[in-house]
């Protein structure tokens, strides 16, 4: 039973004494040694408990004479549980139905847990109404998001959700009574939102940049425990998920080394490790016949995949042909050479603008102090005052935008010389309207956008020189202002904050690239909004391979950090409170701490502590990207 399941109309006031889906959780088993009461009444357990993902339901089929809000509510429970097949569901439906139904064809996520009403008698076959042995029920709630069969994550904002279930009558199986049974309903499962956080969890597929070396996250959503439709266990979902391919969002930016048909051994539900941490995957015969590099490509998609996965330990994955024989091995050492960036965690220490328009470095100093010391160069010298900067992943040169706005500089920071001529002007009237924050990708392009109005672009400077490229941008036009652009280290995804009839929302694109050098044609296209449920978002940037860190506001709520995956669907993380926050900066690397620029200066939040000060006064923290 959901934590926050509503009555029905006309709920019988005796259920709660004849019905109840039992629970089970890690703290059940750790008070084993507690009495247990040997009298009173049956009451309902509130299964749902947000973020326990220990907790399993085990709901219980109808009883005899069971009334038709009985029967409803019994099946919006069964749905919530574990058992194979959805066989205690399926008890809900008449035969027919019960072959019909596919709960894996969607799931549909509610904000709470569905309200369902008696709205009339359905039509008789026939097409006259008022069957007295037909009934309708309706259902209703707040639709926040769906998840499709590919396991890929849409948030809808908050919509309202209304759809009919139709039950009728139909013989028990000793042939006595009349029992209550669902014949028509929605395709799907249909959850609530902490129903559905304690069923799944939210993984990363890898995939491969198209023309590129380097892998790129997908996050889709797995079961924690078995799969009630497949038999698999959590891993075995994750695997089997990554051999079904890109979700249909990312699928036109990357590729697959898997070639096509690939999947699993048949009959394999579980996978494990042996005592050296190795993962082997048996694959049927259309995997049999790949070369060697290409296997190996492969098997860095599983290990990058199950690598996320903090509950299994995976150092390497060997890769197995249909008859067991040995495919390829592919080890945790070689992960280096599939990254945007192969050397992860080197490059953890921010860089932010002083007071004087300086560009400086937050260099560690004794204990938990910091050491700002300036750039060299143009942007660190005081010959440009800078207003927003990006610096290269490489940490050789810089991007800047200053004079109001106006103008977009590139200078080295490893070494002194002149101010260069700028590579973007605008000719926006004012601030707001003229350049963004620039942004590098994993490919060392520079991004930028002119926010002016008359003429509104998104400029891509190939390797931060040269001159500046226009982005087909399909969706862009005088109405709608890029307020801020974030590449992500693969250059696949780029995040926008953009901003429209006064309502800055935040919104996810796709990085295509079509043919190659000077005439290369770039796009940024099928943009989603991922956080249709803030009211405003002021600042964010790229916290890991689909993770983003967020300062935004819910409708009605105050001023939040967050983090926010790709795809819209909110992380676990907390992250405390922070007050008068101006920006957030986070590093491709999760264990760097984040940075912000509040009104007390910049401040960091590391592991484990709160909120820190770094030094008082200063602007646009950032990360290299």
């Amino acid at each position: 039973m959901a934590a926050d399941r509503r009555p029905t109309h006309r709920r019988p006031t005796h259920r709660r004494t004849t019905r109840a889906v039992a629970v089970l959780g890690s703290a059940a088993l750790l008070a084993g040694c507690a009495s247990m009461p040997d009298s009173g009444d049956v009451s309902g357990v509130k299964a749902s408990r947000q973020g326990d993902s220990q907790v399993r339901v085990y709901p219980v089929p109808p009883r005899e004479n069971a009334e038709p809000a009985e029967i409803v509510e019994g099946f919006l429970e069964a749905m919530t549980g574990d058992d194979p097949g959805f066989a205690t569901a399926r008890k809900y439906l008449t035969k027919q139905a019960a072959r019909t139904w596919k709960p894996e064809e969607r799931t549909t996520v509610l904000s709470a847990a569905p309200v369902a009403q008696q709205s009339g008698t359905g039509p008789q076959p026939n097409g006259a109404l008022g069957d007295p042995e037909t009934l309708l029920y309706r259902l209703s709630g707040q639709k926040i998001a769906t998840v499709d069969d590919r396991h890929a994550y849409q948030p809808v904002g908050s919509v309202t959700y209304g759809e009919s279930i139709q039950l009728v009558q139909q013989r028990s199986a000793d042939g006595k009574q009349q029992d209550w049974r669902i014949d028509a309903l929605p395709q799907g499962l249909l959850l609530s939102e902490s129903d559905f956080q304690r069923n799944y969890r939210s993984v990363n597929k890898y995939y491969f940049a198209s023309g590129r070396h380097w892998v790129v996250a997908d996050p889709v959503w797995i079961r924690k425990r078995q799969d009630p439709v497949t038999g698999m266990d959590f891993l075995t979902q994750t695997v089997e998920a990554l051999l079904e391919g890109p979700t249909n969002w990312l699928k036109p930016a990357v590729d697959t080394r898997f070639p096509a048909g690939t999947e699993l051994r048949k009959e394999t539900t579980a996978l494990t490790t042996d005592d050296r941490n190795t993962l082997k995957v048996p694959l049927n015969d259309k995997a049999s016949a790949v070369g060697h590099e290409q296997c190996r490509k492969m098997a860095a998609q599983v290990l990058f995949t199950v690598g996320d996965l903090a509950s299994t330990r995976v150092e390497q994955v060997e890769l197995q042909r249909a008859d067991g024989r040995s495919l390829c091995v592919f080890g945790e050492g070689q992960k280096s050479d599939f990254m945007a960036d192969p050397t992860p965690g080197l490059r953890e220490v921010p860089y932010y603008v002083d007071a004087a328009g300086k560009l400086a470095q937050l260099l560690p100093g004794a204990r938990e102090s910091v050491e700002p010391r300036h750039v060299y160069g143009p942007f660190g010298d005081g010959t440009a005052k800078v207003e927003s900067v990006a610096v290269a992943r490489d940490e050789k040169l810089a991007a800047a935008v200053s004079e109001n706005g106006r103008s977009l500089r590139v200078a080295s920071i490893e070494s002194d010389n002149d101010l260069p001529e700028p590579l973007v002007t605008s000719r926006g009237s004012h601030p707001g309207n003229r350049l963004s924050a620039p942004s590098w990708d994993g490919r060392n392009d520079l991004w930028v956008a002119d926010r002016n109005p008359a003429a509104p672009r998104l400029l891509v400077l190939r390797g931060g020189t040269g001159e500046p490229a226009t982005v087909h941008t399909p969706w862009l036009d005088s109405d709608v202002r890029i307020d801020e652009l974030r590449l992500s280290e693969d250059g696949v995804r780029i995040a926008l904050r953009l901003t429209r009839n006064g309502k800055t929302t935040l919104h996810i694109g796709r990085v295509e690239r079509q043919g190659s050098g000077d005439s290369q044609k770039v796009s940024v296209v099928d943009i989603q909004s991922i956080a249709p449920r803030m009211e405003s978002v002021t600042s964010v940037s790229w916290a890991g391979p689909s993770r983003l860190i967020v300062l935004g506001k819910q409708a009605g709520g105050v001023q939040q950090v967050r983090y926010l995956q790709t795809d819209g669907s909110a992380s676990a993380a907390v992250i405390p409170g922070l007050n008068q926050v101006k920006s957030v900066a986070a590093a491709s690397d999760e264990r760097a701490p984040l940075v912000a620029a509040a009104v007390d200066g910049i401040v960091r939040l590391q592991s484990g502590v709160n909120w820190q000060p770094m030094v008082e006064k200063g602007t646009s923290p950032v990360y290299p990207g």
